[in-house]
């Protein structure tokens, strides 16, 4: 049938937005791609669109009703629900009637349908066109597969069972269960690795982490991005839900498979917003607790013995001997102390590799003792916390453990933002390196993993570790906040602060709520106004939504050197008892949102004399406020064009102390701001990820005392200033995946002390012949490039490391 004859044979109603829809495909400036998926939905949609004809002829139906639901351009969900209300009242009005009734009923359903359709078209008119900013899904986004565990065992049968289920055409959704630290995110990632599920699901497995407390908007944010998409900014979670389903139908021409992991009790709820009705869509769910309501669950049970003692031993052996490990009865005994956890398990193997007899006796008398009864996640928290008693060296290891507590569950905690605490609280070495041994004796002794989210060749100092973090089992972070709370309040060195829709009250354990509470009663009973609680903790957390709001009028921490607030909030106000934390040291912001927080009252900051470290994650920064001792300053995916924007005060006054600087993707970053130019003291200067920049000012060779300078992955960079052949102190110069770079300036030959000179990925950069005064230089190069080299100086020593071949730093 002609598009003409259809347009005939519809409904008046429809044929006007249908004639639109047909004529912006044939004439908007849109992709094939697009042109053919709407006219594809335009066909199917007709079929539809004739019965509801056929229906409107023969019942004449409240025809109102679904003009104004027609109308309804975007769909809210208050005004949908309203006008559905409306023709529901007329539908059960109507439930006694017979066929005529029951085709009423299928003609509202179809009207449904069709408006869920009609939605979709209308987003695309609306500029919501998902091709134009589809990526390609060449990047490993937000919620991909964890890397799959080289070593489990134990598990074979039940994912067995899982792989079956999933394989099965068709809608539904599977819950796995089983006590915190069983296996759970491990066998969920095996089938998702699993060749025949990756055979039928394709790109199309998406791995989301639940949490305690999830964040619908958040979630179907992350869904966007890793699907490649643009992320809308969404009205409400009605919205969102909407808009994620459209997300699926569209990547949904294959089958999908949904991974919701960790989904805790109160969050069944959510989970059944990711229910859609498609043709081949499954949904995993893992959860410590069972949900009937998604049918009988796959309990996951603890490791039998002899699996148990399997893993034991794999792990302890692991860089070590046999030798090491003492007889075998001490093994079973400390087996049977892990009570079938992997997570104990490999935590207490780990620790034991290497130890002396004596150290594996304590260890099996710490493990007979002290066993709860609560719960098994408790038991399991108790046989961990001994791996920590028995710790020979508690000191440093042990309070920096206990830090990865002050971050929120489930999120990747940037290294570089530890080595910031841990230089200003433990006095350790400046270049970060004594940081980053403990965090690697965290990672091997199985308390933290570290995740690399691209290996740089020039990953040598504090300022470079932009992309190491850390991850933690939940568990393992519920044991360093307990911990952390184990001494009395007026001795604890941290105190987490959690303010969200399901908490309003500040600390986390009931005895210390209600001294708190009591405090405040009798405050309130003899004071006309409250004397301030002041804080002795030198480590403050604070964590918080948009769902509450907290009174800081009479909260006091005078004695805090380190400060981290973990947002997730559209904008938020410093409160003003920082202005009284005349002993901080490090600021830490982080935005766990996809769009940038703003931020309000940043004057507060100008009195903080000792603030040496600042760290700014996904936030909006506004104009920079004086802070005349600040020495490192770090901005990462923040927007950032007004940070330095010129006013009376230049930014070199502003900090006029800055030592390191680093601004890491920032896409907004289109020229280099000028005034950072006149900071003097500026050490280490890092411009990495900032794909928008083009050019770098000639003004770049007045920082005289500049040491290291990082270009790395502005793939928009395209030259650079012969003045930076003034930087006559530069030791290091990372240009890597710096694509665009056409050729290095003429001057460069003049940086005599230049010692180490990162170029992989700049096959299409020319080499002056000034290169030819080096003698000391060092260049970590691919094959092309040091070709180049080696033409016009073949003395230098040249490395060809091999290349992480991923394109992740092109699309975050």
């Amino acid at each position: 049938m002609s598009e003409t004859k259809q347009l005939v044979s519809l409904p008046p109603l429809f044929q006007e937005t249908f004639k639109k829809l047909l004529e912006i495909v044939d004439n908007a400036h849109k992709s094939n791609t697009t042109r053919r998926v709407l006219r594809s939905t335009l066909r199917d949609l007709n079929p539809l669109l004739q019965e509801i004809k056929k229906y409107n002829e023969n019942l004449n139906p409240p025809r109102e009703e679904i003009k104004t639901l027609i109308k309804e351009k975007d769909a809210g969900s208050d005004g949908f629900r309203r006008c559905w209300s409306r023709i529901w009242c007329k539908k059960e009005d109507s439930i006694d009637g017979g066929d005529d009734a029951k085709k009423a009923l299928v003609m509202a359903n179809d009207v449904k349908l069709t408006l869920i359709k009609v939605r979709e078209m209308l987003q695309v008119l609306n500029g919501e066109n998902f091709d134009e900013n589809f990526n390609g899904g060449a990047t490993k986004g937000p919620c991909s597969v964890p890397e799959n565990a080289e070593f489990c065992v134990g598990l074979d049968e039940m994912l067995w069972k899982l792989k079956m289920e999933v394989l099965k055409d068709g809608v539904s959704i599977l819950g796995l269960t089983g006590m915190a630290g069983s296996g759970k995110t491990t066998l969920a990632t095996k089938l998702c690795w699993d060749k025949q599920v990756k055979g039928k699901f394709g790109g199309n497995i998406l791995f989301v982490t639940f949490s305690k407390i999830p964040k619908l908007e958040i979630i179907v944010e992350r869904l966007f991005e890793h699907c490649g998409y643009r992320v809308p900014k969404f009205q409400s979670n009605e919205d969102a839900i909407q808009r994620l389903g459209f997300l699926l139908r569209k990547i949904g021409q294959s089958p999908i498979m949904l991974v919701l992991d960790d989904v805790w009790p109160d969050s069944e709820p959510l989970v059944e917003k990711f229910k859609f009705q498609m043709p081949d869509y499954k949904i995993l769910v893992t959860s410590r607790v069972a949900f009937p309501k998604f049918g009988t669950p796959y309990i996951l049970k603890p490791l039998r013995h002899e699996d148990a003692v399997t893993l034991f031993r794999h792990v302890a052996l692991l860089g070590g001997s046999k030798s090491n490990i003492p007889d075998d009865d001490l093994v079973q005994k400390v087996v049977r102390g892990c009570k079938g956890s992997p997570l104990s398990i490999k935590v207490i193997s780990k620790s034991l590799s290497h130890r002396s007899y004596k150290f594996w006796q304590n260890m099996v008398q710490e493990l007979s003792q002290g066993h709860s009864v609560v719960d098994s996640s408790n038991e399991i928290l108790t046989c961990l916390q001994k791996i920590l008693d028995v710790l020979e060296d508690k000191s440093v290891i042990k309070e920096c453990f206990m830090d990865l507590g002050l971050f929120p569950e489930d999120q990747r905690i940037p290294v570089s933002a530890l080595i910031d605490m841990w230089i200003e609280c433990y006095g350790l070495d400046d270049d970060g390196r004594e940081a980053m041994a403990i965090i690697n004796k965290l990672d091997s002794m199985n308390l933290a993993n570290v995740l690399v989210a691209r290996k740089h060749t020039s990953d040598t100092d504090s300022c470079c570790y932009n992309n190491h973090y850390i991850i933690q089992h939940d568990l393992l972070r519920e044991l360093a906040i307990y911990q952390s709370t184990k001494e009395p309040l007026k001795q604890r060195k941290r105190m987490i602060i959690d303010i969200n829709e399901h908490k309003s009250e500040w600390w986390r354990d009931e005895k210390q709520q209600g001294m708190i509470a009591h405090m405040f009663s009798k405050f309130r009973r003899f004071c006309v106004k409250p004397k301030p609680l002041k804080v002795p903790a030198r480590t403050l957390s604070i964590s918080t939504d948009e769902t509450r709001t907290s009174d800081w009028s009479n909260f006091e921490a005078p004695e805090a050197e380190i400060l981290i607030f973990n947002l997730q909030t559209k904008e938020y106000s410093f409160p003003d008892f920082m202005e009284k934390m005349s002993e901080l040291k490090v600021l830490i912001v982080a935005n766990y949102g996809f769009h940038p927080s703003q931020l309000d009252n940043l004057k507060l900051l100008s009195s903080l004399s000792n603030l040496k470290r600042i760290r700014l994650e996904r936030i909006s920064v506004p104009s920079l406020v004086t802070l005349k001792n600040l020495k490192t300053l770090s901005i990462y995916m923040c927007n950032m064009n007004r940070a330095f924007e010129s006013d009376t005060i230049p930014i070199s006054k502003r900090l006029p102390n800055l030592v390191e600087l680093s601004i890491d993707y920032c896409k907004d970053m289109v020229e280099f701001p000028i005034g950072v130019c006149d900071i003097t003291l500026l050490r280490k200067l890092s411009v990495t990820n900032c794909h928008k920049l083009s050019a770098l000012p000639t003004e770049i060779g007045n920082l005289e005392n500049l040491e290291v300078l990082r270009l790395s992955s502005c793939t928009g960079l395209e030259g650079m200033p012969d003045s930076i052949g003034s930087l006559s102190k530069l030791t290091l110069l990372d240009i890597s995946n710096c694509v665009s770079l056409s050729c290095l300036p003429e001057d460069i030959g003049n940086m005599y002390n230049l010692r180490n000179l990162y170029m992989t990925n700049c096959a299409m950069c020319e080499l002056p012949y000034t290169v030819i005064n080096f003698e000391n230089l060092q260049i970590i190069c691919d094959e092309e490039t040091a070709a180049s080299w080696e033409a016009l100086n073949p003395n230098l020593n040249i490395e060809i490391p091999q290349v992480d071949v991923n394109l992740n730093w092109l699309f975050h």
